[in-house]
Parts: structure tokens; sequence; C-alpha cells
């Protein structure tokens, strides 16, 4: 893999359940913006070629909650900045950020994610 993303390329990201963060939740039950915040970058996993089976099955193999996932796409339409950025655990793991120079995603930005979130499993 390298730090291109195509524009349709899924975000997954791992959002705890109702019991462990109830603000990550609406009354409706979709995900809210709460969860796209985090000041050090959104964590995410990057499809990488995979079948959205093997990255879900990954995901649940390492993370508890409901697996979403947004579109590179969707970052583009604000502004925001995804970065590849592996681990030694994650090949795939990636980050959402704000801007170049800002981790955390505006209101506005996180708001959007959380419109354009599908959920998975």
């Amino acid at each position: 893999m390298d730090n291109e993303f195509k524009s349709n390329e899924k975000l997954f990201r791992a959002v705890y359940p109702p019991e462990t963060a109830p603000m990550f939740r609406r009354l409706d039950g979709s995900i809210s913006s709460a969860a796209f915040a985090d000041p050090k970058g959104l964590s995410v996993d990057r499809e990488g070629g995979r079948e959205t089976k093997d990255a879900v099955s990954f995901m649940q193999s390492r993370f508890q909650g409901r697996i979403i996932y947004v579109r590179v796409k969707n970052c583009s339409e604000i502004g925001a900045v995804v970065k590849y950025l592996p681990s030694k655990s994650d090949p795939y793991h990636s980050e959402i950020h704000g801007s170049e120079g800002t981790a955390l995603l505006s209101k506005s930005q996180r708001r959007h994610l959380s419109q354009k979130a599908v959920n998975v499993y």
C-alpha cells in the first residue's frame, strides 16, 4: 500500500457501544458527530484493497462496538485530510485530520462525516 487514496476507498472506524460511550449515538441510534472527535486525529482503517467483510473481521478482532465507514471522497468534500499511518500491528491504520496543520476535525466536518457514515456491523 502507498499514501495514495482512491476517492471511493472506504475508511472503517469502530465506535464504542452505547453502554461504554452513549454520546456516540443519537436518540434514533445513528452515529453522532461525537464519534468523530479526536484531538490526535481520527483513527480509521483503510480498505486497502480488501473486501469489506475482511476489513470488518480484522477490526472486530481488535475492537468492540459498531463498525462504520466513510469514504475518502466524504473527507475531501469538507477539506479533511486522510493520512496513511501504518503501525506494526495494523498495516491499514490511517487517520483523518481536519487539515494539514490541525488533527482535530471541526464541528461541521464531524457532523458531515456522521451524516455520511454507513453502518457495516
